[in-house]
């Protein structure tokens, strides 16, 4: 039984790596494709815009929190 690819970015050398890359601390993924992966800084910028503006997320209420602790 084959084990379908993946993919990771790697964040060192910004290239598309195989299973046999770099650390994965050192990478996003796994993806299902070579294009996908290639699109990973693109997908995280997008995921983090969205987080900036989620109305229901507050990163200013958890920093008041540990203050008062």
């Amino acid at each position: 039984m084959s084990k379908a690819p993946q993919y990771w970015f790697c964040l060192i050398h910004r290239t598309v790596e195989g299973r046999d890359g770099c650390k994965n601390a050192d990478r996003l993924g796994p993806y299902a494709t070579e294009a996908e992966a290639a699109a990973a800084l693109e997908h995280v910028q997008a995921n983090n815009e969205a987080w900036d503006n989620d109305p229901t997320w507050d990163d200013d209420a958890e920093a008041e929190d540990k203050k008062e602790d």
